[in-house]
């Protein structure tokens, strides 16, 4: 069945190429679809195009359906073009010929559209949900560890004394920058384009508004064409949100993976966390931090797959934008799985509280030893000779104690502000159903 049907089949070479991935992809619209359709129905019943009746049988039609996706009872059978084309040939055959009115006023770009902003709504309300979650491990992760010292690097020189607190909090204050650009990505697909049909409106007096708070957008795509437009958009946010994420995500996972090797031993993880080799008896391998950079390099790359799919087409749906699902229905369940993995093994991450213990990090502590010179009076840059030369003749010897109470450094994390600005951004998103 194909909603443009018109008495004839196409090509099946041209149909399998054309359909691609559509009937497999499409089961993760299948709960949005009904969900646009009842809203649709509501609103034409209010203005004249369905009776009471009608709506109510359609609306009882609908919700079993519903129900049967929600129990995994749904497929979209061979032959059945796309989740739309399945929905309303099961309405049209337990319903009869009223099952066929639910389509006007719309076209299936709209449908498709709808469905679309629901589903990306929904799974960026999620995904900012698992960045709450890790951000909480990350934040708590820095509490505990506050007052236990790490090596800080700059040009992955030994530079200045940092804390495991330190580098905790700093991927966990981090990732409220990246909620942000989740956020934003929200806000693009929580526009209602329901009633732009192709792109060009409907003569029906439809009331789009009325659709828009049934489907608790939080604003119209008023202007039909830039609805329409707006496939391709959605997806390019998201795709910019996403690599915010993954980027964050991949640097912690690099840093985890070089500060697991014995040159540096800052972390370790039980042994059934690691994995071996099969040559080398001693290996424990940090594997899991591996493909979460690899997958995260991954994510980041879909950033130029969208632009590129939807770049210099002209005004109005193309039949490219449906490999959109292609790009971002994947790329949505690998951030998923990156974001609950990692917030599943960051508390089993084993810090070694003696790293400085180390005679090699000495040299960590010769700013704290300018700055107790500048204290006393010196000017700064006597100081920084005066330790600079010790060091080049072999005569420093570092004073370890250190003093930090700025916002923000080893001595003040600020973790409770830092939770706050967090709980602000969380804001954005409404709570789970």
């Amino acid at each position: 069945m194909k909603l443009w049907d018109k008495g004839f089949e196409p090509n099946e070479i041209v149909e399998r190429f054309t359909v691609g991935r559509d009937r497999e992809l499409d089961m993760a619209l299948a709960p949005y679809d009904v969900e646009g359709s009842m809203a649709h129905i509501r609103m034409l019943e209010s203005i004249g195009l369905l009776t009471k009746d009608e709506l109510s049988t359609l609306l009882a039609g609908l919700q079993d359906i519903a129900d049967e996706i929600a129990a995994g009872r749904f497929e979209i059978e061979e032959g059945i073009e796309d989740v739309h084309s399945e929905v309303e040939k099961l309405l049209t055959e337990r319903l009869g010929s009223v099952g066929k009115k639910i389509h006007a006023g719309r076209s299936r770009n709209d449908q498709v559209l709808v469905d679309l902003k629901l589903f990306y709504r929904e799974r960026l309300r999620q995904i900012a949900e698992q960045i709450g979650h890790v951000f909480d491990v990350l934040l708590s992760l820095s509490d505990r560890y506050q007052n236990i010292l790490m090596p800080g690097y700059t040009h992955m020189q030994v530079a200045m004394p940092s804390s495991f607190g330190l580098w905790f909090g700093a991927y966990a204050e981090t990732l409220i920058d990246d909620l942000r650009v989740v956020a934003a990505a929200y806000d693009t697909a929580d526009q209602n384009p329901l009633g732009s049909a192709a792109g060009y409106g409907s003569s029906f007096p439809l009331k789009r508004t009325m659709t828009t708070q049934l489907l608790q957008f939080q604003t119209l795509h008023y202007n039909v064409c830039s609805a329409q437009m707006g496939r391709g958009k959605t997806e390019r946010a998201l795709a910019y949100a996403l690599n915010a994420v993954a980027s964050t995500i991949g640097r912690l996972a690099m840093d985890v993976c070089l500060f697991m090797s014995q040159n540096f031993a800052f972390f370790s993880l039980p042994d059934e966390f690691t994995t071996g080799s099969s040559i080398m008896p001693h290996k424990k391998n940090p594997d899991i931090f591996e493909v979460m950079r690899a997958k995260c390099n991954r994510l980041q790359s879909i950033v130029g797959e969208v632009s590129l799919l939807t770049t210099n087409l002209p005004l109005g749906y193309q039949r490219d934008l449906q490999l959109l699902k292609d790009i971002t229905f994947p790329a949505l369940d690998e951030m998923d799985e990156v974001l609950s993995t990692l917030a599943f093994i960051l508390p089993y991450l084993r810090v070694n509280e003696h790293i400085l213990d180390d005679a090699r990090y000495n040299y960590l502590f010769t700013v704290e030893d300018v700055n107790r010179l500048v204290l006393s009076g010196k000017p700064f840059r006597e100081a920084y000779r005066e330790v600079g030369m010790q060091v080049q003749r072999g005569e420093y010897q570092p004073n370890k104690t250190v003093h930090h109470t700025h916002e923000g450094s080893i001595g003040n994390l600020c973790n409770a502000e830092i939770r706050a600005k967090m709980q602000a951004v969380l804001q954005h998103f409404p709570s789970g159903q």
